[in-house]
C-alpha cells in the first residue's frame, strides 16, 4: 500500500488529507528496474500489482489480480498503467463492480493488442474494451510508439473518455525512452489525483 508522505512537496494538503493507494500496473513482461514505474515504486512506495505469469499473460487472470488489489486497499485507489496495463484497466473497468473505488487512472503508452503482429502473441486480449471509463483518466501517448500508432492511441483515449497528452517522439515511454524517474509524469499523476487541470 502506498500513501504519499508529507515530505513530498508536489502533493497538496488536500491530497494528504485524503490518502490514496497508488497501484502500479506494468505491461507484458513486467517493468524492469530502470522503468519509471519501478522507480516510482521505489521512490514513493507505490504498490505493484503482481501477476502469476508476466510472459504469457491471460486477461482473466490479470483482471482478477487487479480486482483483488482494489478490494484489498483501505483507501481509494489510483491506477498507474503502462502498455498492456492500460488494456487491463479498460477490460477490468468494463466488468467490475468495484470501479467506484478508483479515484483516477494514469494510462501510458497503451499496447494495441488488436494489431496483427500482437494478436497471436496475446490471444486472450481481444477485443479491447472500448467503453468509457467510469473514473477520471489521462492517456499519455507517443508519436513513435512501436506498439501503438499515434492515431490509435488517440482513438483509445476518445473511447475511454480520457484526457489526452501527446509526448511527441518518445518511443514506448519506457526505460528505453530515457525518462529516468520521469518527474514530469509524476507531476501529471499528482495533478490528476488532486483533480487539477492537466
Amino acid at each position: 500500500m502506498s500513501t504519499m508522505s508529507d515530505t513530498d512537496s508536489s502533493v497538496s494538503r488536500e491530497t494528504q488529507a485524503a490518502p490514496a493507494t497508488v497501484l502500479i500496473l506494468p505491461g507484458w513482461q513486467n517493468s524492469g528496474p530502470d522503468h519509471w514505474q519501478s522507480r516510482w515504486e521505489a521512490l514513493y512506495g507505490y504498490q505493484r500489482v503482481q501477476q502469476y505469469d508476466w510472459m504469457r499473460p491471460l486477461r482473466g487472470d490479470w483482471i482478477i489480480q487487479l480486482e483483488e488489489a482494489v478490494l484489498a486497499s483501505p483507501h481509494p485507489v489510483v491506477l498507474v498503467a503502462h502498455s498492456l496495463g492500460c488494456i487491463q484497466v479498460a477490460a477490468w473497468a468494463s466488468i467490475s463492480q468495484s470501479t467506484r473505488r478508483v479515484q483516477a487512472a494514469l494510462l501510458v503508452a497503451p499496447g494495441d493488442v488488436e494489431r496483427p503482429d500482437l494478436r497471436h502473441q496475446l490471444p486472450t486480449w481481444q477485443p479491447i474494451a472500448m467503453q468509457a471509463l467510469p473514473f477520471p483518466s489521462l492517456l499519455v501517448g507517443s508519436r513513435t510508439d512501436p506498439y501503438c500508432s499515434h492515431d490509435r492511441a488517440q482513438a483509445l483515449a476518445s473511447a475511454w473518455g480520457s484526457a489526452w497528452l501527446d509526448m511527441g517522439d518518445c518511443g514506448h515511454i519506457n526505460a528505453e525512452s530515457g525518462l529516468g524517474d520521469w518527474p514530469q509524469g509524476h507531476d501529471l499523476l499528482c495533478r490528476l489525483m488532486r483533480g487539477q487541470p492537466l
